[in-house]
C-alpha cells in the first residue's frame, strides 16, 4: 500500500467518525498504542457529551500517573485527529450504533481496517456532563493557580492530582453537611480550620461557600506564624474577603458562635482536643480526620480471647485507632450529635483517610439515653484496660453538670 493509500484510508476513517457524531450515532471513540513523544501518555477516549451550549466531543487523556479531559467542538477535534492517528496512535476503535470499526497500523505502515455489526440502541442521547457536575470547585479558581494546584494553562498539575481529588472530596461532604444540618439555609456562616498549614482546604471552603450565596467568615487556625503570614499574603492577593489566618492551636484557641469545626490530620489527642472545642462552641457540623492514635495503645491490654490476633503490632495499632476513633463517635453521640466514621477519600491519594463528620441533632438525647451511651464507652475501655480517655476527660465537667 502506497502512502497516498495510507493517507485515504485514515482520511476515510476520520470521516466515518466525523459523520457519525453529527449524525448523533457515536459511542465512542478510543485511541491506543501511543508511539509519540509524550511519556506519560498512553491512550485517548472520545466520546459526545452534552453541555449547555450544545452537543461537543469530551476528549479524555489517559496517562499513567493522571487523567486529564477536555472538551472540543468537531471542528477543533478534526484537525487533531489527523496528527493522532497514524502518526502517535497505531490502533482505533470507533464504536458507532450498530457498527464497530477497528483501525490498526502494522510496523510496515500498512493499514487494516475490520468492521463489525454490533445491537443498535434505541433513543441514543450524548451523555450528559457528570464530570463536571461532579467537581465541587471550579478547576480554575484563581486560588487554585496562587496555591500552585494548577499551572499557568490552567490545568491541574500532574504532581497535584491527589491533592485535587482529596479538596473535591472533602467539598463534596462539606456540602452535604451543610444540607443535613441545615447551614445550607443561612446567609452567613463561621467555620473554622484548625492546622491549616498551607490552607488548601480552608481557600476551597471561603471558595465554594462564595459560590453557593453563603457570606462565610472562614478562619485558618495554625501553629507556624510563617505558614499564617503565607496565607494571608495570599488571601490579600487574591482579594479574597471573608478569610483570615491566625496563629494559634486547638488546645488554646477560644472560639464561641462556631457553625462548623474542621480539624484534618490533627495528631493524637489534639484531635481530642478539637473535637472537645467544637461542642463547646456549639457547632453544628463537626469534620475531622485523626491522625495517630499514642494515648490509647500503651493502656490497651489484649483480652484473652483477642490475644492471638493483637500479639502483632499492626494488628495492635488497628485495634487501637478502632478504638479511639469508636470511643470518639459514641462520646459526640452523648453530646447531641449523630456521627459516622467513613472513608473520606482512597488510601492510594492519602494514607490518612478516615474521617470522623459529626451533625448536630435537632432534639438533645434524653439523660437516660445519654447515660447508655456513656456506659458503652465505659464497657469498651474495660474490655481493653483503658484507664483514659482523652475527650472523655475533656467532656467530663459536661457530662457532670448535665446529670447535676
Amino acid at each position: 500500500m502506497t502512502q497516498a493509500d495510507t493517507s485515504t484510508e485514515l482520511s476515510e476513517f476520520i470521516q466515518q467518525f466525523c459523520k457519525a457524531f453529527e449524525q448523533n450515532q457515536l459511542l465512542r471513540l478510543v485511541l491506543s498504542r501511543y508511539e509519540g513523544p509524550q511519556t506519560e501518555l498512553q491512550r485517548l477516549q472520545i466520546r459526545p457529551i452534552l453541555l449547555k451550549t450544545g452537543t461537543q466531543l469530551s476528549v479524555l487523556f489517559e496517562n499513567k500517573t493522571f487523567d486529564q479531559t477536555k472538551n472540543l467542538s468537531l471542528s477543533a477535534l478534526q484537525p487533531l485527529l489527523s496528527e493522532w492517528i497514524g502518526p502517535q496512535f497505531k490502533a482505533a476503535l470507533l464504536e458507532s450504533n450498530g457498527v464497530e470499526i477497528q483501525l490498526t497500523i502494522s510496523k510496515k505502515g500498512k493499514v487494516l481496517i475490520n468492521k463489525r455489526k454490533t445491537n443498535p440502541q434505541q433513543d441514543l442521547q450524548p451523555q450528559q456532563h457528570n464530570r463536571e457536575k461532579q467537581r465541587w470547585i471550579d478547576p480554575q479558581a484563581p486560588f487554585l493557580r496562587e496555591l500552585g494546584i494548577n499551572g499557568s494553562d490552567g490545568q491541574i498539575a500532574p504532581t497535584m492530582q491527589k491533592k485535587w481529588k482529596q479538596i473535591n472530596k472533602f467539598i463534596e461532604i462539606f456540602a452535604r453537611a451543610l444540607k443535613e444540618s441545615g447551614l445550607v439555609q443561612r446567609p452567613e456562616l463561621q467555620v473554622a480550620d484548625f492546622g491549616s498549614g498551607k490552607a488548601y482546604l480552608t481557600f476551597a471552603i471561603a471558595h465554594y461557600l462564595q459560590q453557593v450565596g453563603i457570606q462565610g467568615a472562614v478562619i485558618g487556625v495554625e501553629l507556624r506564624q510563617s505558614l499564617v503570614d503565607l496565607c494571608n499574603t495570599t488571601a490579600a492577593r487574591l482579594n479574597q474577603s471573608g478569610i483570615r489566618f491566625e496563629q494559634g492551636d486547638v488546645q488554646h484557641y477560644q472560639s464561641t458562635g462556631l457553625d462548623v469545626m474542621i480539624a484534618l490530620h490533627a495528631c493524637d489527642t489534639a484531635t481530642d482536643h478539637a473535637i472537645h472545642m467544637g461542642i463547646r462552641a456549639g457547632a453544628a457540623v463537626i469534620m475531622c480526620s485523626p491522625c495517630c492514635h499514642k494515648q490509647i495503645r500503651p493502656q490497651m491490654h489484649s483480652p484473652a480471647v483477642l490475644s492471638p490476633l493483637l500479639q502483632h503490632g499492626i494488628h495492635l495499632g488497628q485495634e487501637a485507632e478502632m478504638l479511639t476513633d469508636g470511643i470518639r463517635a459514641l462520646l459526640l453521640e452523648a453530646h447531641g450529635y449523630d456521627t459516622q466514621v467513613f472513608e473520606f477519600i482512597a488510601l492510594e491519594h492519602t494514607s490518612k483517610n478516615k474521617m470522623i463528620l459529626a451533625i448536630k441533632r435537632q432534639t438533645p438525647l434524653s439523660a437516660a439515653s445519654q447515660q447508655a451511651v456513656l456506659a458503652q464507652v465505659s464497657a469498651l475501655k474495660q474490655f481493653y484496660g483503658v484507664s483514659e480517655h482523652c475527650l472523655e476527660s475533656l467532656l467530663e465537667p459536661a457530662v457532670a453538670a448535665s446529670t447535676s
